[in-house]
């Protein structure tokens, strides 16, 4: 486990974020990452009982608390993260964190930006389009592996290895994999295709997400993104929603809402022009559907964020 690691000294698990001298730089929710030394990744051993405001930062955040548990808010829903869970934030999501009465727990915060622009991403951010919570009792198929991986991720970062920034690098692809590949063993995608023809489909439909992250601002319809793929409508949709467990509409206003909940944390930028940059034709539309997937107008989102930040100290 995570907490049974002998060769590791408190001293260590300071020494390494030595480097840490100034504080959380936090600007309309935005937080800007200090990673270790300019690198690409900071892991914290916390066991201060101090909470955080609503934030976001374009690291993804892995919490997993060794003692006493761990409450995040993200968005409208309520997380209770126990001892040993494993508790993934994507980037970009807002989320805060309540002060603990106590406890201890890991924090991993980690540059995925080259990462990212790796071909095969868009399917993994697909898959985490919201936060995902994995325990050792629901998630056998993935949860031992991924712990594994942070365990090690862990033990390179704070045992100072000379080499501890290419090994958690190569352990957060592999991360990345576990995820996508127990999602597909889950979800049985293409499961009724022979194996060269799975690999095609899964080079059409990364592409095809990779296409949607650059363009989602623009008028993108169904009957045209089954064309550029080959298939018709009908066979495009049954595949897109295996592959991605969404419909491509729905998909595209998931990239889309979550583009605005970034410009919404400016308060320099009117909703109308929130909603434009964003990729909605309308405000009315705009309104409507960011108040159907995420419970609030973007006004009161907005104000709720505000509201947060001013009464939440930041740690």
């Amino acid at each position: 486990m995570l907490k049974d690691n002998e060769t590791i000294s408190y001293e260590q698990y300071y020494a390494a974020n030595s480097d840490f001298t100034a504080p959380r730089v936090v600007n309309n929710e935005h937080e800007m990452v200090a990673y270790q030394s300019n690198g690409l990744h900071r892991i914290w051993m916390n066991d201060q009982n101090v909470g955080f405001a609503a934030h976001w930062h374009s690291a993804m955040e892995i919490i997993v608390p060794i003692e006493n548990s761990y409450t995040v808010h993200c968005g409208e829903t309520t997380f209770v993260i126990q001892p040993e869970q494993i508790f993934i934030i994507p980037s970009g999501v807002v989320h805060e964190i309540e002060a603990p009465s106590g406890g201890r727990r890991f924090v991993f915060i980690m540059n995925i930006n080259s990462i990212s622009k790796m071909r095969s991403f868009s399917r993994i951010a697909a898959i985490l389009s919201q936060p995902i919570l994995l325990s050792q009792e629901k998630d056998t198929g993935v949860y031992e592996n991924i712990y594994n991986l942070l365990l090690q991720m862990r033990n390179d970062y704070f045992g100072g290895s000379e080499f501890s920034e290419l090994s958690i690098q190569s352990l957060l692809l592999r991360l990345f994999v576990c995820l996508g590949e127990n999602y597909n063993r889950q979800e049985n995608v293409f499961s009724e295709a022979t194996p060269a023809k799975r690999r095609e489909y899964v080079e059409i439909f990364n592409g095809t997400l990779r296409y949607i992250d650059n363009h989602f601002t623009e008028d993108l319809s169904l009957a045209d993104i089954a064309a550029k793929t080959g298939f018709s409508k009908f066979h495009f949709s049954r595949l897109f929603k295996q592959y991605t467990n969404y419909n491509f509409s729905d998909y595209l206003c998931f990239r889309r809402i979550r583009e605005a909940e970034t410009l919404l944390m400016r308060p320099d930028i009117s909703i109308t022009d929130v909603a434009i940059s964003s990729g909605f034709l309308s405000i009315s539309t705009f309104n409507r559907l960011f108040k159907q997937k995420k419970g609030c107008s973007p006004s009161e989102y907005r104000r709720n964020c505000t509201r947060k930040r001013d009464a939440s100290p930041q740690s």
